[in-house]
């Protein structure tokens, strides 16, 4: 079976599927951990383990050469899977028994990577035929997903998965699950990280660092996008993903939001007219009634003009009640506050958001423009949606810019911003106040 990605790390496979052995998975893990450690620019590492409910019936049933050649059938389709599907560095790996693991760097959101998994459970999904005997056979999977911590090994992760999936296979409705911070990570417990959490707001270590955004025409500095980082003394840096997540665990996602809201508009509040302040919403601030007052009150508080703001959604955030999340949005449309659509084409993008929310803008996903210079297929995409959005009358922010040909290229199919690592990543509050004087001083030039 071929899987060129994992053999140039190890000949070790598993003897039946011819997947890597989590030997094998371990070296990978490792690899990419030290490359993060030695500061290269890395894509975010995803996993997911797929185990086959109840599978035993399956060799009680048929034989365990049926079973047997089940399993291979599993192993095929999720290799082919990843080599259709993943744009990055990938690995599949049999766990033993009937549970498998794939693990991706690659660059997307969160909803994408659910979508990939859902893809993915359909194609194990389908009777498998052809079997010893004739026979054929349907499987049921159940998934756990991560988003894999900075500093955390492969076992830690695996653990994790394997708790996650032990808890998905005993739910009867259920599918899939997300193992987040549900359980350990990097060997605290939950309860620990809670703590961790209150007393980093407490003592306001909970930074924001500011992402840069340029108009794709001419270069001119636009704003900013606020993100949250915290710098755990013991696990290192963790990012707004699985911050959030230990705040939902510890009930104290408002307090977070709040937190990072206040603080970044108050970064922000000396900025020269007319840089823009961008920031994210959470699913859990849209569903709260008091969300379109307490973002009004913030801006009120730190004097910073609302028309100067924008807020960036997801269609996660939007998934539990459209209809009262356009009904906040529209309230801080009215006093000037602009909506963008993040992580568009991550996930499954449902139109009929464009059509109900008072949108400004639409962001696309670093994933809608990492090949489009190579593939016209992409291209095409791309072009699709710009002229979807000037329809719309919507501008059009491009993420992970990383080099000048992308800029050039998205900038002439009409881009309107773009951001990424091609001008800058990331910085502190003082460092874009310099940034900015020192982009002005220069006319707004690189």
């Amino acid at each position: 079976m071929r899987d060129s990605n994992v053999q140039s790390w190890s000949s070790d496979r598993d003897a039946l599927t011819g997947l890597a052995s989590e030997e094998t998975l371990h070296a990978r893990f490792s690899g990419w951990a030290q490359a993060a450690q030695a500061g290269e620019r890395c894509a975010p590492v995803y996993a997911l383990m797929l185990g086959l409910r109840r599978f035993e019936t399956v060799n009680l049933a048929y034989g365990e050469q049926v079973g047997d050649a089940a399993l291979v059938e599993v192993a095929s389709r999720l290799q082919r899977f990843a080599e259709d599907e993943l744009t990055g560095e990938w690995i599949a790996a049999r766990l033993g028994g009937s549970n498998f693991l794939l693990a991706a760097r690659e660059g997307c959101g969160r909803e994408r990577w659910q979508w990939l998994a859902e893809a993915l459970a359909e194609m194990i999904a389908k009777p498998i035929v052809n079997l010893p005997g004739g026979g054929t056979v349907r499987l049921w999977p159940r998934l756990a997903l991560i988003r894999v911590v900075p500093n955390e090994d492969c076992s830690g992760a695996v653990d994790r998965l394997a708790e996650t999936l032990a808890r998905v296979q005993r739910d009867v409705a259920g599918r899939m699950l997300w193992a987040d911070i549900d359980l350990t990570l990097a060997g605290r417990s939950v309860r620990q990280l809670e703590a961790d959490l209150l007393g980093a707001l407490d003592r306001d270590e909970i930074a924001i660092v500011y992402q840069p955004q340029f108009a794709a025409d001419d270069d001119r500095l636009v704003g900013a996008e606020a993100l949250a980082r915290w710098q755990h003394p013991e696990l290192g840096r963790i990012g707004a993903g699985t911050l959030f997540a230990i705040a939902e665990r510890a009930d104290h996602v408002a307090q977070l939001s709040h937190h990072i809201a206040t603080r970044a508009l108050a970064g922000a509040a000396g900025w020269p007219e007319p840089l823009r302040l961008s920031l994210n919403v959470t699913p859990a601030d849209l569903t709260a009634a008091s969300f379109a007052n307490n973002i009004a009150a913030a801006v009120v508080e730190a004097g910073f003009s609302p028309d100067r703001l924008t807020l960036e959604i997801t269609e996660q955030s939007l998934v539990s009640d459209l209809e009262l999340s356009s009904v906040a949005l529209t309230h801080l449309r009215d006093i000037g506050v602009r909506i963008a659509l993040d992580d568009f084409g991550a996930g499954f993008c449902n139109f009929r958001y464009l059509k109900l929310l008072p949108l400004h803008y639409l962001k696309l996903d670093r994933v809608m423009v990492d090949d489009v210079l190579d593939d016209p297929r992409d291209l095409a995409v791309l072009r699709g949606i710009l002229a979807m959005a000037k329809a719309l009358d919507l501008e059009v922010i491009a993420e992970g810019i990383e080099n000048e040909d992308q800029r050039k290229l998205v900038a002439r199919e009409g881009c309107d911003y773009y951001q990424g690592f091609l001008r800058a990543g990331p910085i502190s509050a003082e460092a874009f106040r310099d940034f900015a004087g020192l982009w002005r001083k220069q006319g707004n030039r690189p």
